[in-house]
């Protein structure tokens, strides 16, 4: 495919990002859990949204309907968005897969997408249907945001495909946005963040400063009295929409908890490119914020249903818990960029609870339902569906899930990073050389990573693992010989020349825990959750059918371990952990894998007893 030339955007003023991620379309996933995951994703999920997009709902009619220009638009008025997350998924399951009909249902969709383009470049089919004499007059009707999902599946696609098509057509909405907002044109504050990370990735591959210019704009209209809130509470909009101060003066997580996520990413990738520190000191002050005192165990965020978002410090509610699934999905999104400022493994070990707890949950183990909310207890009436009528979280994980090789590794002047112990093969490029690379590994049940390094000749560098936060002891040996390493900011750091065939085993102790809550979460005091490595645990009904209310655990209790054996076939490694007490036995399964079988209770917050 034709690669478009990066412009220089002049030099910065220090290397913000002196790290970059590998991305997935470089690595192979082999191992038993992931493997399964993509292949359910490639044979369930993308059809299952394809055939909500086409037949079940009005989504795909509605640009249709724009292009001839009559009709009624059907759905909510950011309906548009779930249709690009989705094809966004299927350009990166293509990537993997190359089914010939996953590009040619891309094609078909980017057609109806261009014949709805208005001549301007406008392009919004709510707004194409009910009147364009009404766009750009309501901050909260999402035109920004749906124009973002455009851009960031036009770059998927573009990337998958060479085809420039969908490209074209978001450059043509871009010129149109630019050409009324901007500089010495009308201010704007959008409702839903979105449209700044997707002008970055425009602006990585046209090289076109002017869409790095456009998001760096729109960053700086927050906090400074331009959005309109008349008729509206105006603290409560402002608070939801971060409006209330601008943004390099922010130390606090508010309101709405995904258009937070999508803002601390697009500040993210405005500063790698201009060089603003004030900036990442503003994401530094609100990451110790989110995790800290609003960030569930699960790696969920947004305690409150009202304004799918935060309440405030420490209220983590566990039956109330909103915790969508896109706010983790974006959990795991703003922590890769945050690590890739400063290789700093708490960065990474948040992308991993986040993905394996908040975002997997979301989605059946079939492929085939999803949670829009996630609950870390539920009375029994809490169930997943196969699509919502704000459908945004199925749309997050159609376009999250394949991309999932790219958290695995990144490479620095140091070196090659492993920052996720996911099986696979890959090819890439350590300082100036080709370097393959065979990792081996059952994460998340199994502790025991193989790493086999083929070289073309010997390569002096540093292999640098990351040691994840729950783990307490390890071991590492290279080519069978036992190793002391130093550590660095949660990596073990290996530095030597290293031959053809190198081998680095490491054993990750991974012990049952009972994890207790920091005292000031007030829901959680004389209660205990169970974790074992990158797993939070629960109790189900189903496997605790007697007087399941009034279960506990003991502090001394006895772990084991068995087989989880599901239904409907599932072959993924996942395990059950018993806890045996003097008085009761009760069964545990991962967070992830909860409401898969007969419904009923569920809690991942146990008393605990003497």
């Amino acid at each position: 495919m034709a690669v478009l030339a990066l412009a220089s955007c002049g030099k910065k003023e220090q290397d913000l990002k002196p790290i970059t991620a590998v991305s997935f379309s470089d690595v192979r996933i082999n191992d038993d859990f992931w493997s399964q995951r993509l292949s359910v994703h490639l044979g369930e999920t993308i059809p299952l949204c394809i055939d909500q997009i086409e037949n079940q709902t009005g989504r795909i009619r509605n640009f249709e309907n724009a292009a001839k220009g009559e009709g009624e638009h059907s759905g909510i008025f950011f309906d548009d968005s779930d249709v690009y997350k989705a094809l966004e998924g299927m350009a990166y399951s293509y990537q993997i897969s190359k089914d010939p009909f996953i590009m040619a249902k891309c094609d078909e969709w980017i057609d109806k997408f261009a014949a709805a383009q208005q001549p301007d470049g406008y392009l919004n089919t709510y707004y194409i249907l009910t009147g364009l004499d009404k766009r750009w007059t309501d901050i909260d009707k999402h035109e920004m945001y749906c124009a973002g999902h455009m851009i960031e599946a036009a770059v998927a696609y573009y990337k998958a495909s060479g085809k420039r098509k969908l490209l074209d057509v978001s450059e043509k909405m871009v010129a149109h946005m630019m050409s009324v907002f901007g500089p010495d044109k009308r201010h704007w504050v959008p409702g839903h963040e979105e449209i700044e990370l997707a002008l970055v990735k425009l602006f990585e591959v046209t090289g076109k400063k002017e869409y790095l210019d456009f998001a760096a704009w729109l960053l700086d209209q927050r906090g400074h009295g331009y959005g309109a809130y008349v008729g509206r509470d105006e603290k409560y909009w402002k608070e939801h929409y971060q409006d209330e101060f601008p943004v390099r003066e922010l130390s606090r997580i508010s309101g709405h908890a995904v258009r937070a996520m999508y803002l601390y990413c697009g500040m993210a990738d405005v500063a790698a490119y201009t060089g603003d520190t004030q900036l990442i000191d503003a994401l530094n002050r609100l990451w110790d914020h989110v995790v800290m005192r609003n960030m569930y165990i699960t790696g969920g965020i947004g305690q409150s249903a009202r304004n799918e978002g935060i309440t405030q410090d420490y209220d983590l509610p566990n039956k109330e818990a909103y915790c969508e699934t896109c706010a983790s999905v974006g959990m795991v999104f703003w922590n890769q960029r945050m690590f890739q400022f400063t290789g700093d493994g708490k960065y990474a070990d948040v992308v991993e609870r986040s993905l394996y707890n908040g975002t997997l949950a979301g989605v059946s183990l079939s492929g085939r339902l999803f949670f829009y909310v996630n609950p870390l207890e539920s009375d029994g009436n809490h169930h997943r569906q196969r699509w919502y009528g704000c459908a945004c979280c199925p749309s997050q994980i159609c376009r999250f899930i394949p991309s999932i090789g790219s958290y695995i590794y990144s490479t620095s002047k140091e070196g090659l990073w492993v920052n996720q112990y996911i099986g696979n093969s890959a090819k890439i490029e350590v300082k100036g050389q080709d370097v393959k690379l065979k990792l081996e590994s059952q994460m998340p049940v199994d502790g025991h990573v193989m790493l086999t390094l083929g070289l073309g000749k010997s390569l002096k560098t540093d292999v640098r693992l990351r040691i994840p936060a729950w783990c307490k002891d390890y071991t590492i040996a290279i080519n069978g010989q036992i190793v002391s390493v130093p550590e660095d900011k949660g990596y073990a750091v290996l530095y030597r020349k290293w031959s053809d065939g190198d081998q680095v085993e490491m054993i990750l102790d991974m012990p049952v825990e009972l994890v207790a809550a920091d005292p000031r979460v007030k829901q959680n005091v004389g209660k205990r959750a169970i974790q074992r490595g990158a797993l939070v645990y629960c109790l189900e009904e189903v496997d605790n059918p007697v007087d399941f209310d009034n279960l506990s655990i003991t502090e001394n209790a006895d772990f084991s371990l068995e087989r989880l054996n599901l239904k409907e076939g599932f072959g993924y490694p996942l395990q059950r952990i018993t806890a045996t007490t003097p008085t009761q036995t009760l069964r545990f399964v991962p967070y992830l894998a909860w409401d898969n079988r007969a419904p009923g209770k569920m809690k991942v917050w146990i008393p605990l007893s003497e």
